[in-house]
């Protein structure tokens, strides 16, 4: 099923993302987070790239894997270091898979890595995915602070409708601390003619390698309220854990009563963090999806 369907039969879709294990890792592992997911019936689920950004191997055996339990799988694909013939064995591996949606994304700079002598943007990915593999459902990433290499917000929107126009369907977001930010950018994005369905990207703080790394590589913002949390459960595994639920919950409860077009929740592959949060919040999703599609 085309993810793009789901957002005319849903008033929020509710999703989540996993990466991959390393390539020389057994899939048990990855198999039981799969299996514990699934159970959960999110709309769908993201998987990403391999660590780094290099290759995309194991994310087509993973979305073959998903599609074995019954999930919809969206797979990452990135161009910044890859020629045009790579990427085409790509999409052959996850149409192969079965797989129908794709998120198309430049990725991460690599260090040392030569850049792609076809793709400048993940525009130019998207154009070649629309022209070259038409039967795929394109998604692309946007970011409610503006792209970190883009010198204004403004200006990181009108890249984000070049990306659009291309043949994006819908958009899941960067993570994100402070509601407000993203409502506000999405105002900004209908004023700029960007009307495909928008995800907030959801991170719970549930560990201190998250703290540690993810908010130094997102530079989200960080309100008062994470700000507090940290510093008071920094030390406390399970008092962090808890804490970093209980944000989440908050936030995608405000967002769905904003009317969000959805939440795509990035679980690190936690297992126990998706069930507690999906289980918080899943009354407020059926009674939000109770009411008329668009």
């Amino acid at each position: 099923m085309k993810i793009s369907n789901l957002f005319r039969e849903k008033k929020s879709v509710f999703s989540f993302e996993i990466f991959p294990p390393k390539p020389t890792a057994d899939l048990s592992g990855i198999e039981n987070t799969v299996s514990a997911l699934a159970d959960l019936s999110p709309d769908y689920i993201s998987v990403t790239c391999s660590a780094g950004g290099s290759g995309n191997s194991r994310t087509a055996e993973i979305a073959g894997m998903l599609k074995k339990y019954g999930v919809e799988p969206l797979a990452h694909v990135t161009c910044g270091n890859s020629r045009a013939e790579d990427v085409e064995k790509t999409l052959a591996s996850l149409s192969a898979a079965g797989v129908d949606n794709v998120l198309a994304l430049r990725g991460d700079r690599i260090a040392g890595a030569a850049l792609s002598p076809d793709f400048t943007h993940a525009s130019d990915l998207v154009k070649f995915i629309a022209e070259r593999a038409p039967d795929f459902d394109i998604g692309g990433a946007c970011y409610p602070e503006g792209h970190p290499e883009s010198a204004t917000l403004e200006e990181d929107i009108e890249h984000l409708k070049i990306k659009v126009d291309a043949g994006v369907t819908h958009l899941n977001s960067q993570l994100f601390f402070d509601n407000e930010d993203f409502l506000s950018y999405l105002e900004k994005l209908k004023k700029a003619g960007v009307n495909v369905p928008v995800q907030a990207g959801v991170m719970p703080l549930v560990k201190k390698s998250h703290v540690d790394r993810i908010i130094s590589l997102s530079g989200a913002k960080i309100p008062n309220k994470i700000s507090r949390m940290i510093a008071r459960f920094y030390d406390d595994p399970d008092s962090l854990m808890e804490a970093g639920i209980a944000y989440a919950t908050d936030q995608i409860a405000d967002l769905l009563a904003a009317g969000t077009d959805g939440v795509h929740l990035y679980v690190m592959n936690n297992a126990y963090v998706a069930r507690k949060i999906t289980e918080n919040v899943s009354s407020m999703l059926a009674g939000v999806n109770k009411e008329v599609p668009r």
